[in-house]
């Protein structure tokens, strides 16, 4: 699933050519996504001009005039290309914005686990979509402390915590691993067992992670692409995820797997205490 990186990735990829631009025309060819499109709603877009781009968590917001945002959730296989308008339609295309350029701003999503909403602008933050999100961990007061505070009076193993979007956000399977790698913490070590300067390390290695995965295009393992149909390559940089039995590029040891809620866990057994 496209995580912080792969939004920002495509956020900055878009806000080049996106802003100033008009949308004329919204073509709903597909309405079945996570939760169905409000095709009205969207309709209701036309005309606006496009004034900012924005991105929460692992959701893009386009700021459109008259106080409204486009909100767009990639789910686990959507891409949001822009396209000549000319060019005919792709397979699994739900959403079209046709814009006063001549261009053509595509959703497309073969699983539909994806998402996108036309929402007031004005109290977004308030939107059960967001209500309940965690710190951003680009923003300029992440820190340690941050984690710390929301660990107190927990348990359980930080891995699971480091990916509760409630804590912090966009931190998913992949960058987990990676982050608790860089900051030497085991997976399974209990947030109730982790001291002041570990929670600042784990801090600026997820701050870190996530910086070099945007600036080497995100990672690209479930078809993700930039507004330009680019593939990342984040996943060339990976020190632990998915090295099973591979040298711990720290010490030599071998990469182990485990697995935690479902979901894969790669570390190093003698660097990550």
């Amino acid at each position: 699933m496209p995580e912080l990186p792969e939004i920002e990735v495509l956020r900055r990829s878009l806000e080049p050519h996106l802003p100033g631009d008009r949308i004329v025309r919204v073509e709903v060819r597909n309405r079945e996504l996570r939760e169905p499109v409000a095709v009205r709603a969207l309709v209701r877009l036309a005309g606006r001009a496009i004034l900012s781009l924005r991105r929460r968590a692992k959701y893009l917001l386009i700021d459109l005039e008259g106080g409204r945002t486009l909100v767009v959730h990639l789910g686990m296989s959507g891409r949001l290309t822009l396209a000549p308008g000319a060019l005919p339609p792709e397979p699994h295309e739900h959403v079209a914005l046709h814009l006063a350029s001549g261009r053509k701003l595509r959703l497309r999503d073969p699983r539909r686990f994806g998402l996108v909403l036309a929402l007031p602008t004005a109290g977004l933050e308030r939107d059960p979509h967001f209500a309940r999100l965690g710190a951003e961990p680009l923003d300029p007061d992440f820190g340690g402390s941050t984690l710390a505070r929301a660990a107190a009076g927990r348990r359980g193993p930080v891995k699971s915590f480091l990916m509760d979007a409630g804590v912090v956000v966009g931190v998913g399977n992949i960058y987990a691993s990676e982050t608790l790698f860089r900051a030497g913490v085991h997976p399974l070590r209990s947030v109730g067992r982790i001291s002041a300067a570990r929670w600042d390390r784990l801090a600026a290695a997820a701050v870190a992670v996530l910086r070099q995965a945007i600036a080497e295009g995100g990672t690209t393992l479930n078809d993700f692409a930039d507004g330009q149909g680019r593939s990342g390559e984040f996943q060339v940089s990976l020190a632990a995820y998915g090295r099973q039995g591979e040298p711990c590029p720290r010490c030599g040891h071998l990469i182990r797997r485990l697995v935690q809620a479902g979901r894969s866990t790669f570390y190093c057994p003698h660097c990550q205490r």
